[in-house]
């Protein structure tokens, strides 16, 4: 964020505070800006919980996170001092009163709770006047999951555009606050080489992985009323696709930017009610070892029901109904326990003509692939053909690598500065609007209806890619996934 200038003067109030999002990304995000200098002495955090625990009790508690840093230094200490704690439950009146009492000007409230307190939290605000924006700008940033179908998407959404305006409302998905995310843009539209192929005439399909080693872990309450499709594709993963298959707005600004975003989401068409045997794929981790840890089998983790039928992994193929994209597959998965942790997009290239190379020993060439890596390691590759050395005339694969690390320091970035940053400037850019929120679970409604009639998961072993029946879903077209890793 070099060259930025400081975010003005605000409070921001922490739903949950004493939850692990906020101590674990939130406040270390927030310590960074400070290091950066986009916060000033003039910011301060008032957390609210339930938990029976005073100012002291809420900075101890975050001392074990952010203060043990070796470098956290002046800035913690600076930053410490202007974070206080209030007391109360989130659906009841007195904690809000005695937030009218202590918020004045700018301020932004971060829903960082379970997301049954989403409307709940916004009402009462509205109802104490607290996001009424006559003495400073009053923001509402609420986390994912937004809705658990179309149905409560949509309904959540008329709860709380009832008491706020849509410029008041910042939806978060953090996978935008990563460095190769917001880099989509800028590779697409500020490089003519790319831009020139970025098409159905030269693209064939199009991967978009988000797969991790752990398991559920002690997520099993929460993890087996969402499952992996719910949890992870019509945000996340539909964030990403929107990247990569928008049109070129006419400018940087944020409508201009979430128009061309949403316009992609409503051109998304999944698969319909008799496609999702074929075009979706749901697995279920049984025991392995995935990363560096015995994974148990699914069932016999905690809090997860003994006959859940909640997918850990879920893979399915998607169009866009464009000009651009007419005819060019979209294959989208995720799921936990799998062999490597790697979020990444693929986007695979369609083969040259092999008439060149008919009296050659080379009978198939791999397509071009351009990597966009989101994490671990985040950068760019693009995988190209080259000629082996010597007199006979062979071909041999290649790469050009890019990875931000090497050549920009990144520090302990959580993915989160960017976004906490811009909802305090007001820059929507990187946050969801009520319709492309609707068009990602319009898109896998059918999947879920379909699934939540019946049939089981299929399993597959904890430390592998994933059930057989994803790498059929390709196959069947001639394709395969990249590797994971």
């Amino acid at each position: 964020m070099t060259g930025a200038a400081p975010a003005p003067a605000a409070t921001l109030v922490i739903f949950g505070a004493m939850g692990d999002l906020a101590k674990r990304l939130l406040v270390p995000s927030l310590l960074n800006l400070v290091r950066d200098g986009l916060l000033g002495d003039d910011f301060r955090i008032i957390g609210v919980s339930h938990h029976d625990v005073d100012d002291a009790g809420l900075r101890d508690g975050l001392d074990d996170f952010v203060g043990k840093e070796d470098d956290a230094g002046e800035a913690w200490a600076s930053l410490r001092e202007r974070i206080s704690y209030l007391r109360g439950s989130f659906d009841e009146d007195a904690p809000y009163a005695a937030l009218k009492a202590r918020v004045t000007g700018n301020a932004a409230f971060y829903l960082a709770t379970a997301p049954g307190f989403f409307g709940t939290i916004v009402d009462r605000l509205a109802d104490a006047g607290l996001t009424d924006e006559a003495d400073g700008f009053r923001r509402v940033l609420i986390e994912k999951p937004f809705g658990h179908n179309l149905p409560s998407a949509q309904a959540l959404n008329r709860q709380i555009l009832a008491r706020i305006g849509e410029g008041q409302v910042y939806r978060i998905d953090h996978f935008l606050g990563k460095e190769t995310v917001q880099n989509i843009m800028i590779a697409r539209f500020a490089n003519a080489l790319l831009e020139a192929v970025w098409n159905s005439r030269y693209i064939d399909h199009v991967q978009i992985t988000a797969a991790e080693t752990v398991s559920v872990g002690t997520r099993g309450k929460f993890y087996d009323a969402t499952g992996a499709l719910r949890d992870m594709i019509p945000n996340h993963l539909f964030q990403l696709l929107a990247m990569v298959g928008m049109e070129p707005p006419n400018s940087f600004d944020a409508e201009a930017i979430r128009n061309e975003k949403a316009k992609l989401l409503a051109a998304v068409r999944g698969p319909k009610a008799g496609e999702v045997a074929r075009d979706a794929v749901r697995g279920q981790y049984r025991a392995g070892r995935a990363g560096d840890a015995d994974v148990p089998d699914y069932h016999a983790e905690d809090l997860i029901a003994a006959d859940s039928r909640t997918e850990t992994y879920a893979a399915i193929r998607v169009e866009v109904e464009t000009w651009r994209w007419a005819g060019v597959p979209f294959y989208l998965r995720t799921g936990k326990a799998l062999s490597a942790r790697d979020t990444e997009i693929v986007v695979v290239f369609k083969p040259v003509p092999f008439a060149l190379f008919r009296d050659t020993d080379v009978t198939r060439l791999p397509p071009n692939e351009l990597v966009l890596q989101v994490q671990p390691h985040e950068g760019i590759s693009l995988d190209f053909i080259v000629k082996k050395p010597g007199p006979v005339v062979d071909t041999g694969e290649a790469s050009l690598d890019f990875r931000y690390a090497d050549h920009f320091p990144l520090g302990h970035r959580t993915g989160y500065e960017t976004l906490l940053y811009d909802a305090l400037i007001g820059d929507q850019t990187l946050f969801q609007r009520a319709d492309m929120i609707e068009a990602g679970w319009a898109a896998v409604q059918p999947i879920l209806d379909a699934w939540g009639e019946g049939g089981e998961p299929e399993p597959y072993a904890a430390g592998s890619a994933g059930p057989a029946g994803a790498a059929t879903m390709l196959a069947r077209e001639g394709r395969h996934w990249h590797a994971l890793g």
